[in-house]
């Protein structure tokens, strides 16, 4: 009787919480895996732009995306994101999202020796520090409870209002993004995909739950179906031209922060969710903080993630190429 209790024990920790781990793990790896193979994919292709035509434009990788449908290294990398998508769905159906959330940040572990590989650099000592604490600050902040809110029955009122508000917050960075450098323009760009990612996280939300309540055919006459397919679309465009024009684990950093502090937003003032109000929980979110602002300082001022920025700028996709 004991023996079988036991067996049931290490049965429920296994699926409850070392299989959620380890495909979790998994999913933050190809994430991160698939995002140097679409960087890559970027590099070539605006290589290839000879004339160099698609940087006259304010987001050159719009005019580049014929050219990357061709490549077999932007099909590996898209092919490796559903891979990630699959074991990030796996790890959330035998674990929770306060579980697997926060192990997903730990892509930008993963980004950062694969961007430095792209420029011969291993990564220093300060650049794993930066990347440590930006994880920890981000895992932090979602381990709180209620960090990823968008649980209940949501105002579509005000639903749309904040899609109104994200779009035009969206339009007013990229505006601030032209002719700043290549540093500065690559994280607007990764800022604006970030929003776009938090916003089809809500309307994801919408929609699964309109799938199991009403049937396909009502919510395929719905409009948060297709408001998802835009903005998932919207962030692959951006976040394709941020890997491209910067660099990448900046770029990553950048949009680990923003979505889940973007979907915090969402939660408050959409689905109604309420704020901890505890000393505990207070004082997680303002350590988290300090790690997120510390990290962003030191990667910002990364030999590594420089170096990478002024070969992006001049290979890639940067706009207005004479102006770098």
């Amino acid at each position: 009787m004991r023996c079988s209790g036991i067996s049931h024990a290490v049965s429920a920790l296994v699926f409850n919480v070392v299989l959620p781990v380890a495909l979790g793990f998994t999913a933050a790896f190809l994430f991160a895996a698939s995002a140097a193979l679409q960087r890559r994919a970027v590099l070539h292709a605006a290589d290839s732009d000879s004339e160099h035509r698609a940087s006259t434009h304010r987001l050159p990788v719009l005019w580049l995306f014929r050219r990357l449908l061709r490549q077999r290294v932007w099909l590996a990398g898209w092919l490796t994101n559903l891979g990630g998508f699959a074991c990030q769905a796996a790890a959330l159906h035998f674990g929770s999202v306060a579980l697997v959330q926060p192990l997903l940040v730990t892509q930008l572990l993963f980004a950062l020796p694969m961007a430095s590989a792209a420029v011969r650099l291993w990564p220093p000592l300060r650049d794993w520090l930066a990347a440590i604490a930006i994880t920890g600050g981000v895992a932090l902040f979602l381990s709180v409870e209620g960090a990823a809110p968008m649980e209940g029955e949501p105002d579509r009122e005000r639903l749309v209002i904040a899609v109104l508000v994200a779009a035009l917050t969206i339009l007013t960075l990229l505006q601030i993004a032209q002719r700043r450098r290549p540093f500065a323009y690559s994280a607007l760009v990764a800022t604006c995909a970030g929003i776009c990612y938090a916003m089809s996280a809500a309307m994801m939300k919408l929609t699964a739950d309109s799938l199991a309540d009403e049937g396909v055919a009502a919510t395929a006459t719905d409009w948060p179906g297709y408001l998802l397919a835009v903005t998932t679309a919207t962030g692959l465009v951006l976040g394709h031209q941020a890997y491209g024009s910067g660099s990448l684990s900046a770029a990553v950093a950048v949009m680990s922060t923003v979505n889940p502090c973007v979907s915090f937003t969402i939660g408050l003032l959409v689905f109604d969710t309420v704020p901890a109000t505890e000393p505990g929980p207070l004082a997680a979110v303002a350590v988290a903080g300090v790690l997120l602002v510390a990290g962003a300082f030191g990667l910002a001022h990364s030999p590594a993630v420089r170096l990478e920025t002024r070969s992006t700028a001049t290979h890639g996709v940067y706009p207005i190429r004479g102006n770098v």
